[in-house]
C-alpha cells in the first residue's frame, strides 16, 4: 500500500489538508453536534460512524467516476441537493414535535434507535453532493499514474482521510454530549437539547438548499 501513497512532502500536505477539513465546521460536524446534543453522546458517536460510511460511499462513487455525473449535470445535482435538504428539514421537524422530546435524561437507547441514527447520518452525507465533488477536486492533486492504478490510490487516500476525520468527529461528539449532560445535571430545562438539535437540522437543510452547483469550466 505504501507505493500507492505520494512522496512525503506531498503526503504531508495531504495530511495537513485532511486535518483542516476534519476540524472545519461543516454540515457533517453540525449534524454530529446536533445529534449529540439532542440524543446523547452515544447517538453522536453512532452519527460519526454514519457520516464516515456516507463519506466512504462518496469515495467509491468518485473511484468509479460516478461523481462526475453530479459535477456535469445540473439536473442531477439539484435533485440530490434538494433531496438532502428536505431530509434534514424533516428530521428537524420530527425532533421538535416528537412526544419524548421532554424526557429529563437521555436513556439507554435501544438498538433500533442506534441503527436509525446511523442510517440517518449516512443519508445526510450521501445526499450532500459537495462531498463527492470535493474529492474529485482535491484527490487528483495527490494521484500519480506512475505509482500504480489511480483508482487504488484514490481509494487509499479516501480511507486515510476518513480515518483522520473519524478521530476529530469523535472528539466533537464526545464534547457535545458531555456538555449536554453537564447542563442537564445542573437542572437546565430538559427540552432544550431537542429544540437545539431540531433547529440545527432545519438550519442545515436550508443551508444545503442554497449550495450552488459546481462552476462550469
Amino acid at each position: 500500500m505504501v507505493e500507492l501513497l505520494p512522496p512525503w512532502p506531498q503526503f504531508g500536505v495531504f495530511l495537513g489538508a485532511a486535518f483542516v477539513l476534519g476540524v472545519t465546521p461543516g454540515p457533517g460536524i453540525f449534524y454530529i453536534l446536533a445529534t449529540s446534543v439532542a440524543q446523547g453522546a452515544r447517538s453522536g458517536l453512532v452519527a460519526v460512524l454514519g457520516i464516515a460510511a456516507g463519506t466512504f460511499v462518496h469515495v467509491l462513487l468518485a473511484v468509479f467516476g460516478l461523481t462526475l455525473l453530479l459535477a456535469s449535470s445540473l439536473v442531477v445535482f439539484q435533485l440530490v441537493k434538494y433531496a438532502g435538504a428536505v431530509y434534514l428539514v424533516a428530521l428537524g421537524i420530527y425532533l421538535l414535535i416528537r412526544r419524548d422530546a421532554g424526557r429529563e435524561t437521555v436513556p439507554e437507547r435501544p438498538p433500533g434507535d442506534m441503527w436509525r441514527a446511523f442510517w440517518q447520518a449516512v443519508m445526510v452525507n450521501v445526499l450532500n453532493p459537495k462531498v463527492g465533488i470535493f474529492f474529485l477536486a482535491f484527490f487528483p492533486q495527490f494521484v500519480d499514474p506512475a505509482r500504480g492504478e489511480p483508482a487504488a490510490q484514490f481509494l487509499v487516500l479516501g480511507v486515510l482521510l476518513i480515518g483522520m476525520v473519524l478521530v476529530t468527529d469523535t472528539l466533537f461528539a464526545l464534547a457535545a454530549g458531555t456538555v449536554t449532560q453537564y447542563l442537564k445535571g445542573r437542572g437546565s430545562h430538559n427540552r432544550w437539547p431537542s429544540v437545539v438539535g431540531g433547529l440545527t437540522y432545519i438550519g442545515l437543510g436550508i443551508f444545503s438548499a442554497t449550495i450552488d452547483p459546481p462552476a462550469r469550466g
